[in-house]
């Protein structure tokens, strides 16, 4: 009670409480019959100059790129995690683990954001990780145990209250018992068959016994579809995932390639991590019983599973990475800016470390596809971000998005802020 009325003494003050502060409640109830919530038309944008851009500008200026690559701020953006960039406007919006989806809007084309506001603020967000558009231009918000679609958000982004589709109602996307804080962010693409895919990572370092049989059943540890408006014909794409937090179809043939964090407490360099390729519905890429090539089932970190069977036909990583790097978000480059080399090729971020004795990661990787549609040699893009002489970070990148014009973003959930790398011959 108290609190309460603390709140309304300091909105009637006129003091502005923020967009979190905004949204004591969900009103998705009101939103899905075009009513108003009364939330404050006025949303709170972040401020993008000032002291902590220019830390942020001066940190960029370690950051070691191929000759003829700039990076530079394209935005401040707390907590920043996945990307989707709008297919018509020169905005996009971005994902986070806590309780906002940001609107980032380059209002006068300048290469460079201008406003970064809450999306939706009149929502009750919960881990709203992935972000991701169907072809015709409605945006998709995969939260923890909840899926929404926004129709034409990018135009009608402006104030508080917004269009929505309850897609899969709250607690509906995993049974409500399996929620953990651990594995929870996902994420989502729209194929070229129209339907949502999610990516589900499962709730323990390695799942027990009792639950390998279960969650194979659910998708949980895998990547499930379904209709993008309404979650019907759902089904379970991909068995066998430890927890993927990324993912991006080949425009070329149509295969689904996603990343794969490792499990830990097995060293500090076992075992890898992975990227994968997807080319058919209902396979099994190993978990928990395979981690790239290294047997997980039965180890110190998986000793009830020592009986386990191996799962068949597994499908084994297109690439191993070095162990614990933890990458997370990638997609395919497709633009005309960069060398002919990285066209059509894919990058991948990698977010780092935290379960080894010396940090390693926080980078961006390329891995150029071959012509049989395979992946070949992966190789280190942009590094810098951990400094390698204190092993204390400066950055942790979460994610890519190619722009229209080619030039490259980089989201960074540890500083808080938005890169853009661009090419000049």
């Amino acid at each position: 009670m108290k609190v309460a009325k603390l709140l309304l003494a300091l909105a009637a003050g006129g003091l502005a409480l923020g967009a979190a502060a905004q949204a004591p409640k969900d009103n998705i109830a009101n939103l899905k019959q075009m009513k108003v919530s009364g939330t404050d038309l006025n949303i709170p944008s972040v401020p993008q100059e000032g002291k902590n851009a220019d830390a942020i500008r001066a940190n960029l200026k370690k950051i070691k790129l191929p000759p003829g690559f700039k990076i530079d701020l394209y935005a401040v953006v707390p907590d920043a995690r996945h990307m989707a960039v709008a297919p018509s406007t020169n905005m996009l919006f971005v994902g986070t683990r806590k309780t906002t989806v940001w609107a980032v809007t380059d209002r006068n084309s300048s290469g460079t954001a201008t406003e970064v506001k809450a999306f939706a603020p009149s929502l009750n967000f919960k881990v709203p990780n992935g972000v991701c558009w169907t072809k015709d231009g409605f945006l998709v918000v995969v939260e923890h145990n909840r899926v929404l679609n926004f129709p034409a958000a990018e135009f009608f982004y402006e104030g508080p209250d917004v269009a929505v589709i309850e897609v899969v109602g709250q607690g509906n996307l995993i049974p409500v018992e399996e929620e953990s804080y651990n594995h929870g962010a996902r994420t989502c693409r729209v194929g070229d068959d129209g339907k949502l895919y999610i990516t589900l990572g499962q709730p323990h370092n390695v799942q027990p016994a009792g639950k390998v049989d279960l969650y194979d059943k659910l998708g949980i540890g895998g990547i499930i579809r379904m209709d993008a408006f309404d979650g019907s014909k759902r089904e379970v794409f991909a068995r066998g995932v430890r927890n993927s937090v990324g993912m991006d179809f080949n425009p070329k043939d149509k295969t689904l390639w996603f990343t794969d964090n490792q499990t830990d407490g097995m060293g500090d360099e076992t075992p890898p991590g992975e990227l994968n390729r997807a080319t058919a519905v209902g396979q099994h890429f190993g978990y928990p019983y395979w981690v790239g090539k290294v047997k997980v089932a039965g180890s110190s970190a998986a000793l009830d599973l020592k009986d386990m069977k191996e799962p068949a036909k597994a499908v084994f990583p297109q690439v191993e990475f070095p162990a614990h790097q933890a990458q997370l978000g990638m997609n395919f480059y497709n633009g005309k800016q960069f060398p002919a080399k990285f066209q059509g090729g894919m990058f991948v971020a990698a977010h780092g470390s935290w379960n080894r004795t010396k940090a390693t990661g926080a980078l961006i990787n390329f891995v150029p596809v071959n012509a049989d549609g395979s992946a070949g040699k992966s190789e280190v893009f942009a590094d810098g971000w951990l400094d390698s002489e204190t092993g204390v970070y400066r950055g942790r990148p979460v994610d890519v998005a190619p722009m229209k014009d080619g030039s490259l973003l980089i989201s960074d959930d540890y500083a808080g802020a938005i890169y853009r790398v661009t090419y000049a011959n």
